[in-house]
């Protein structure tokens, strides 16, 4: 092997433009979640950050995550250039299989992403997140994604999402504190943060409580970069097939495959 290697000779360094898309319309969250990214982020990983043309400035209830899940859907189709992996960052996965149907490449939710990494981590997680009217949210994806019985309890901190913009000690206080509750209460091993948002808090979170937390924007930015090193991408065959062709009106006219 040693041989077959030296006879490769060097390696030209990898690199791959990631596109991460927060679907709400906040620019500051967009700037937080994209520097949370690029920490983490390979030296050849080229992070292109954007958030749709249009729709809530958070996501906090059904009807705007549905706007949203259309925001995502017009950035994936806009994309230029075309990117090799997609990460959509809110914890609601909005628009994920729009996005896997509009492009090839591996399309990664940071709770899909959080709950498998958590589920790696420890036998039972707790997730911490923002409003409790959205705890119904993570729970319905834990059932998609077959994660329920590992996950010991959703709990809301009821910190609006643009809060988390002006993350001061007080505020991280109040997330600990949820975080140390559900610890004990659920007999968990490891805390998801529910919301993009949380990700700069990840690193001071994890030192406090001595668990392991798990910011569903890095570990997706890590998942994604590891389909495209495996040469993997999304399936065409079946129900992630291209949209079929068709006119569309009004607003959505640019979005025409």
């Amino acid at each position: 092997l040693y041989a077959i290697f030296t006879a490769m000779g060097p390696q030209k360094p990898h690199h791959m433009n990631l596109l991460l898309i927060n679907p709400n319309t906040s620019t500051a969250m967009t700037q937080a979640i994209a520097e949370a990214a690029r920490a983490v982020a390979a030296p050849g990983t080229r992070i292109h950050a954007v958030q749709p043309g249009f729709g809530p400035e958070s996501i906090e209830s059904h009807f705007e995550e549905t706007i949203a899940a259309a925001g995502v859907a017009e950035q994936v189709r806009l994309a230029n250039p075309r990117p090799d992996a997609v990460v959509i960052a809110c914890f609601g996965d909005p628009g994920l299989d729009a996005a896997r149907e509009a492009t090839d490449a591996p399309v990664i939710g940071i709770a899909e992403a959080a709950f498998h990494a958590a589920s790696f981590l420890c036998t039972g997680f707790s997730v911490v997140t923002t409003m409790t009217r959205t705890c119904i949210t993570a729970e319905h994806l834990l059932h998609r994604y077959g994660l329920e019985r590992r996950c010991r309890g959703v709990h809301g901190t009821d910190i609006p999402v643009l809060e988390l913009e002006r993350a001061g000690e007080a505020l991280v206080a109040r997330i600990e504190a949820a975080a140390r509750e559900a610890l004990a209460r659920d007999r968990s091993g490891a805390i998801v943060l529910g919301c993009a948002g949380m990700a700069p808090l990840c690193a001071t979170l994890s030192e406090r409580l001595g668990v392991p937390v798990i910011d569903g924007v890095s570990v997706a930015v890590k998942m994604a970069e590891s389909l495209v090193a495996l040469g993997l991408r999304t399936s065409k065959h079946g129900d992630y097939a291209p949209p079929p062709p068709k006119a569309w009106t009004g607003w959505a006219k640019s979005l025409e495959g």
